[in-house]
């Protein structure tokens, strides 16, 4: 929904965090730090960030810190910046603006070479908000947690490169669904079903849609088709059968499992907010992301 609240007059600080080392970066970040405090407000970048900026006396903060004092946080960099950041940040719910520095930019929406401009007119209050949903997870072995996660796109439990396939058991709500064997089996959030999981088959789920994507990789029976579940559900997969097993939380997180570890996944408590322009649409993204822009004018030619 559209709001002017945001960069109110009680907004003091905003965070800028960008991809580290990324070559080029340190030009946006200071360009936009010297912007925001021109704007009147107070800026602070993330410690790894700060690395890449030459600026006297800038205010160098953690995650943790920016959780407890940042109003804003602005990512600058990939989708891949953007999870980091934002698994660290939802316990706070300090709102995300993405500016894309990256290649696909799903979730950084904004191109780097407007950030400017769209940028003054979202402190003039120009602005989308809409909340995205993260999963969590833990491996129970004989009963007892050994490993705890938390992802924006995906949990990804998945058979090593030179394994062959594995078993799966997997009950939602304490209930029974299937066996599977396959090469794996991705968990992804209406975020993560742009991700991993759409190369695996799955389908596209609006992040506005209250709902968890199950698709399997490379089933052995064709039957194993992909399913939306409630995000109020439990899943738990059972590892049957199979070697070098491993669970990846957002592919940057993972813990090997055993025979008869058990994945427990549910939606986390915690939410992400993100901060749009004026006028953003998720379709708009689709459509410029998966190349979904060719369509036919007047004419009947492909535009």
């Amino acid at each position: 929904m559209p709001s002017n609240k945001i960069f109110s007059s009680s907004t003091k600080t905003i965070a800028i965090v960008g991809k580290p080392m990324a070559v080029g970066i340190g030009d946006s970040l200071a360009e936009i730090a010297t912007f925001l405090v021109q704007a009147g407000y107070k800026v602070a970048f993330e410690a790894e960030t700060a690395r890449n900026v030459i600026l006297n006396n800038a205010t160098v903060l953690s995650p943790e810190q920016i959780g407890q004092q940042a109003d804003v946080a602005i990512v600058v960099g990939g989708d891949g910046t953007m999870l980091g950041i934002a698994r660290q940040l939802a316990p706070y719910n300090v709102p995300l603006i993405g500016i894309n520095q990256g290649r696909l930019g799903f979730m950084t929406d904004i191109p780097v070479e407007r950030m400017m401009p769209v940028l003054a007119d979202m402190l003039a209050g120009k602005i989308e908000s809409e909340q995205r949903s993260l999963l969590e997870g833990e491996v129970l072995r004989d009963g007892t947690c050994v490993f705890q996660g938390v992802a924006f796109n995906d949990v990804v439990v998945a058979r090593g490169s030179g394994a062959g396939m594995v078993e799966l058991r997997v009950d939602v709500d304490g209930h029974f669904m299937y066996n599977q064997r396959s090469d794996g089996l991705i968990v992804a959030t209406p975020t993560g079903s742009t991700a991993y999981a759409l190369s695996a088959g799955g389908p596209l789920l609006h992040p506005g849609l209250g709902g968890i994507a199950m698709v399997p990789i490379a089933p052995h029976a064709l039957s194993n088709r992909p399913i939306v579940l409630s995000d109020n559900s439990e899943i738990v997969i059972e590892i049957v059968n199979g070697r070098d097993i491993s669970v990846n939380f957002d592919m940057q997180t993972f813990a090997s499992v055993q025979l008869h570890d058990r994945v427990v996944v549910r939606r986390s408590r915690h939410v992400v907010t993100f901060l749009h322009p004026l006028g953003w649409s998720y379709y708009d993204t689709l459509r410029e992301k998966l190349h979904w822009h060719e369509y036919p004018s007047a004419e009947g030619k492909l535009k």
